[in-house]
């Protein structure tokens, strides 16, 4: 590995090694060696930066969380726009994702990833809780424009999304449900709470 080369860098060219070994292999063939073998560097270049496996995948974790973050001000912003189960089966879509999915399956395989996360995901699985925030957030600002009816629970409907996508999406071998099939299944989640026209 050469010198100076910016942290940020070794993360990311690891964070994506992790992932592909991830995707390509599962969760049991995830190891600090698989990780540097994929990426192309020394073997003590993660222990360098990282405390040790389960402090990298936690961020690994972490680094996947805050696409949701992304993800959650891409719905706000187009909030009033375009269909409501167009936005949310876009949204599933992305988050259930192989990549989201295999970081979801890694957090329920592992055991020391599952209480390092525990130190700042008190509740919930990390990724699943973060886009049903995300959803719940989009889901209030359509409820504010009328397009959702004004006591429709975001809440229960983000949840009850986030767990009909991960059923939806899971165990398909690389096959995702087509684009209608997920926006069929989000309007019926919605049912009598959507408004639009």
């Amino acid at each position: 590995m050469p010198t100076g080369v910016a942290l940020r860098d070794v993360r990311e060219q690891l964070f994506a090694a992790a992932e592909r070994v991830l995707l390509r292999d599962g969760p049991g063939a995830l190891t600090s060696r698989a990780v540097t073998t994929e990426a192309g560097v020394a073997k003590g270049v993660l222990h360098k930066h990282f405390a040790d496996f389960d402090a990298f995948l936690a961020e690994l974790v972490h680094e996947r969380a805050a696409q949701i973050g992304r993800l959650e001000t891409a719905l706000r912003d187009s909030a009033g726009t375009g269909s409501v189960a167009g936005h949310l089966a876009d949204a599933l879509i992305d988050v259930f994702g192989p990549v989201g999915l295999s970081i979801v399956g890694l957090i329920t395989f592992r055991d020391g990833l599952r209480a390092r996360l525990r130190r700042t995901w008190p509740t919930g699985i990390p990724v699943l809780t973060e886009a049903a925030a995300a959803i719940a957030s989009y889901l209030a600002a359509e409820r504010d424009r009328g397009r959702l009816a004004p006591d429709a629970d975001v809440d229960t409907l983000a949840l009850t999304l986030v767990g009909t996508g991960h059923l939806l999406f899971s165990g398909r071998d690389g096959t995702p449900p087509e684009t209608e099939a997920v926006r069929g299944y989000v309007t019926s989640v919605l049912g009598g709470a959507l408004r639009e026209a």
